[in-house]
């Protein structure tokens, strides 16, 4: 049994990445790892769109949560988005830079604490305004809507706005002119791991509908679903939707992207506990529904470093979850030897949309949380018994 894949893995489609980094055969399994150089990269790419555009850029922690690093991203960003009270606390708490809050209606009981910490306030429908947005303006915080331009330009219903029967933002029949007064901004999100073409067309759509009441307003929050630092997005072309907002009503722009901050930053590291020849499967302590949900529900299949795609390598195994879950599947991966039981296997692009989504269900450990940084590598946590205990 071996626990190291050299000989057996190569450098995977991170960009940055060159070389089999050490640390993945040394940290505990399972473990998401976080690079800090990598993080630092899309960070500077972030940074200087801030500074040539003038638009201010966010981290959507619903993506990445990871508060070790808050204090980076603090050098880089201009703040925080938040989905709720604890998200807004965390914000205020470890980054303690612009904190917006956006829910689809918020709890009585805890919407002093969130206007009492929050500069943008986002609301969800008229209705929500009217109940609260005094309240938020006397606790010196920016009233904003959602808008919901109902111009779908992506295929994942799950994670469409713009879907017929959407919950999310004010269509234009609801829109309420007379309550305009009590607007500082609007706010709109519908992209989903898109490019600047997207955004573009749907802001032509969103001007259609809603331009006229831009004018007087004091920001417009572009959302989330930019894929800023993938390789090869349209830059220029996200700098002319940004210019064109600014030139042409005087708003002061935000981006609150996510994927952008931490894409191709983490990986989850993980060990083959069993290989079953005749099927092909082989069982590792990493579970797609307990650790990488988005692997079932997106549904897509994450890259592994130095693995081909099913048949394109001599040796194709069907990577499973310890899960009694039929479909607790991760994809299938070929190798150029054959895989041994205590291999290790690490998934790329682990650092969103896992750990802020990971569950304990069939009494799955929770994966360490570690960072990479300063030449070394340290497990900041480590999830045990009580962890599941306690949130049952």
């Amino acid at each position: 049994m071996g626990t190291s894949l050299e000989g057996k893995l190569q450098p995977g489609a991170c960009g940055l990445m060159t070389a089999l980094r050490q640390e993945w055969m040394e940290v505990p399994t399972p473990s998401y790892i976080i690079h800090r150089d990598l993080l630092e990269h899309n960070l500077e790419i972030l940074a200087g769109l801030q500074e040539e555009t003038g638009a201010k850029v966010l981290l959507a922690q619903k993506c990445f949560s990871m508060y070790h690093f808050y204090p980076l991203i603090a050098e880089y960003l201009s703040g925080a988005a938040s989905s709720g009270l604890y998200e807004a606390r965390l914000a205020h708490e470890e980054m303690g830079k612009e904190n917006h809050v956006f829910s689809p209606a918020y709890r009585e009981e805890e919407f002093d604490e969130i206007a009492g910490i929050c500069d943008h306030v986002i609301f969800n429908s008229f209705a929500q305004l009217e109940r609260f947005g005094g309240r938020a303006r006397s606790a010196g915080a920016s009233c904003g809507l959602r808008l919901n331009p109902e111009h779908s330009t992506q295929e994942h219903a799950i994670y469409d706005p713009c879907a017929p029967g959407s919950r999310l933002g004010i269509p234009l029949r609801d829109f309420r002119h007379d309550m305009l007064g009590e607007v500082d901004g609007f706010h709109f999100h519908t992209l989903c791991e898109q490019d600047a073409d997207a955004l573009e067309e749907t802001l032509k759509a969103l001007e259609q509908k809603f331009g006229l009441y831009f004018k007087g307003r004091k920001w417009i929050n572009l959302g989330g679903g930019h894929h800023i630092t993938r390789p090869g997005y349209q830059m220029e072309r996200l700098k002319r939707c940004i210019a064109r907002l600014q030139d042409r009503y005087g708003l002061e722009v935000y981006l609150e992207p996510g994927e952008a901050v931490a894409l191709n930053a983490g990986f989850l590291v993980s060990t083959v506990l069993e290989i079953q020849e005749s099927s092909g499967n082989a069982i590792l302590d990493t579970s797609a529904a307990c650790h990488m949900p988005d692997v079932i529900e997106m549904p897509y299949r994450p890259p592994a470093v130095g693995a081909g795609e099913a048949g394109a390598r001599e040796f194709t195994y069907r990577f499973g979850g310890p899960t009694c879950l039929a479909g607790d599947v991760i994809g299938e991966y070929s190798f150029d030897a054959p895989l041994e039981i205590g291999d290790r296997v690490i998934f790329e692009d682990m650092a969103i949309y896992s750990m802020v989504k990971n569950n304990t269900f069939n009494g799955m450990p929770l994966p360490n949380l570690v960072a990479a940084e300063n030449g070394g590598w340290k497990i900041l946590r480590r999830f045990g018994y009580e962890d599941f205990k306690g949130r049952l």
